[in-house]
């Protein structure tokens, strides 16, 4: 069941004694985290496990979630390193030239001369937008911002990306 399902969080901690868990955000979608929103707990080689929210509040830049029925610390102690995750259904309808990650992802990059510069294989979220990291052949990671300036085409289709490099963006 997991090949259809997508990260929102992961559990890093419990915090407190009531069965709250720390998570660390993977989606830009904060109503993913709202009171009876349903959350599937993916740990390594397990089924996923629904479990639903009855509680959430921010706290230091992370979520504080509380599931239905789990109101002890012993109860969710289970969970730590745990992944997040949401169904394809739960997935939310886009905005043209909007896009998921795992969408990105796994794309090949292209200048707009049709030079092949590699795959992304990671993206960034640290402020105003994106950076999608791009592995090489050479093996070296290219760093490139997702602004209108650079990223020029999108299509996830052909899984192609095509840019115009900034100046010193291929040095």
């Amino acid at each position: 069941m997991t090949e259809n399902m997508y990260n929102v969080g992961k559990i890093v901690n419990t915090h407190g004694i009531r069965g709250e868990v720390k998570v660390l955000r993977i989606s830009d979608f904060a109503e993913r985290f709202a009171i009876g929103e349903t959350l599937y707990v993916v740990k390594e080689r397990e089924e996923p496990f629904p479990l639903i929210i009855d509680g959430h509040r921010m706290h230091q830049g992370f979520d504080l979630v509380h599931f239905q029925d789990y109101d002890n610390i012993n109860d969710v102690e289970q969970f730590k390193g745990a992944q997040l995750k949401i169904s394809e259904e739960q997935l939310t309808e886009l905005e043209e030239d909007e896009y998921y990650y795992h969408e990105i992802i796994g794309c090949d990059v292209y200048t707009n001369d049709e030079e092949k510069i590699g795959k992304i294989s990671e993206i960034l979220a640290p402020g105003a937008n994106d950076v999608w990291i791009v592995k090489q052949s050479t093996g070296k990671d290219l760093l490139i911002p997702y602004i209108e300036d650079v990223v020029k085409e999108v299509d996830i289709t052909n899984k192609k990306v095509i840019i115009e490099p900034m100046e010193g963006l291929l040095d």
